[in-house]
């Protein structure tokens, strides 16, 4: 957490002169992830609001509510793991490739909750991860387009375990 802090911190005194050159813009979208671990894969709608300090460096956030679960099985006992919620927070360093093509990179911090159902009994668990990861946004008029990303969830507790997400959605310049 520490180094995710520092590494904001760094980001944020970065962009402090390139800010009054280049006025904000807003983004948001709208799509769908999903997550791949070891033991399963489920599904996600995923909702993003970004602001973009300068052509280069933004923020966003981003929260999740699970919507595809997968059936497991646990010492031959058949059950389900379902996808809660996840929500995390974004430094974004932004490439564009040309004016309708932008290439990005991120790294964040989050939190995800999960649920897993066997022969009965229920148990939730609740995780912190540091993230990063990269994608492409491609605007087909320039405020419309399509977002794709792959993120990878390192968590911080229970043995570390990783998750990896890839995404596509729709992204709007406001």
């Amino acid at each position: 957490m520490r180094n995710v802090l520092l590494a904001t911190a760094v980001l944020t005194l970065a962009a402090g002169p390139a800010l009054a050159q280049d006025p904000g813009r807003v983004t948001g979208s709208l799509g769908y992830t999903h997550l791949e671990a070891d033991d399963a894969k489920l599904g996600a709608i995923t909702g993003r609001l970004g602001y973009d300090f300068t052509r280069n460096f933004g923020v966003e956030g981003e929260a999740s509510v699970g919507v595809r679960d997968d059936d497991v099985t646990v010492a031959g006992v058949d059950g389900s793991i379902e996808h809660e919620y996840d929500a995390a927070v974004y430094g974004v360093a932004k490439l564009p490739v040309s004016e309708n093509l932008e290439l990005f990179g991120r790294v964040g911090y989050g939190t995800t909750s999960v649920k897993a159902d066997v022969a009965g009994f229920t148990a939730v668990e609740d995780g912190e991860s540091v993230n990063y990861g990269a994608g492409a946004n491609w605007y087909f008029d320039g405020r419309n387009g399509l977002r794709a990303d792959w993120t990878r969830r390192d968590f911080q507790d229970d043995g570390g375990a990783e998750v990896d997400t890839y995404g596509l959605s729709y992204v709007r310049r406001f």
